[in-house]
């Protein structure tokens, strides 16, 4: 698969793409503890290249964003594109697909019963956003270090680094009770590799309440509407 992920980004134009944002962070004066890259595909041409591998991307976003992960690293360390590079654990790769297949089970929709969402894979909502927060900062990634001197993880290499998953709370990539998987001494974050980035809360409401508004219902049946939060980073 990771060949076929290869292929797929060469003649998609995105491997070029790929290689300009590792261009901006090799030029940049800034430290990184992760290096993010947002890689758009198309589902339907990936599937067509391979059937497995299209979907996998539908299904396990997560761990198809792995494959990437190991191409994007094997690209940088064959072409030297970012020096400062120095584990795969680094890079973190969003994908973004171009559309979804049109079909239900793609679909999510909070007024459908039951609300059998409990796969990790990609939906479509479409709603209407009622209420916007304000944009503030998240931690897309951080390094660690070991407070114990003697152990090898307290030297500045990227041995210890948490990276921010979709679904996953702030808590999950900082906090102050980590510990060292080496020796169980505390870690103690690395200021100055703390990458951040924007996140915003939207408050959507399902599309169908336009039918409530209209002042009457064909059905004689009750029903209720309920807001839904969105993260958007």
């Amino acid at each position: 698969m990771r060949e076929v992920v290869l292929i797929y980004l060469d003649r998609s134009g995105g491997l070029q793409k790929f290689v300009h944002d590792c261009k901006k962070y090799n030029d940049s004066k800034q430290s990184y503890a992760v290096y993010r890259f947002i890689i758009s595909i198309n589902p339907s041409d990936i599937t067509e290249l391979d059937a497995t591998l299209g979907n996998y991307i539908l299904h396990n976003p997560l761990q198809a964003a792995q494959i990437f992960q190991s191409v994007c690293f094997v690209a940088i360390k064959t072409l030297s594109l970012i020096e400062q590079l120095q584990t795969e654990a680094q890079i973190s790769v969003l994908l973004k697909p171009t559309h979804l297949p049109p079909l239900p089970s793609y679909v999510l929709s909070l007024s459908a019963y039951p609300f059998n969402y409990t796969s990790p894979r990609f939906y479509m909502s479409e709603g209407i956003v009622i209420a916007m927060g304000t944009v503030t900062k998240y931690t897309q990634g951080a390094r660690f270090l070991c407070t114990e001197e003697t152990c090898p993880f307290s030297e500045g290499r990227f041995r210890c680094i948490r990276v921010h998953c979709p679904g996953a709370t702030e808590s999950a990539t900082v906090r102050t009770d980590f510990v060292c998987s080496l020796c169980s001494s505390p870690l103690q974050e690395d200021m100055k590799f703390r990458v951040l980035g924007d996140k915003q809360i939207v408050e959507m409401i399902d599309a169908k309440i336009l039918n409530a508004l209209k002042g009457y219902s064909t059905d004689k049946s009750h029903f209720r509407i309920q807001a839904f939060t969105l993260f958007l980073r």
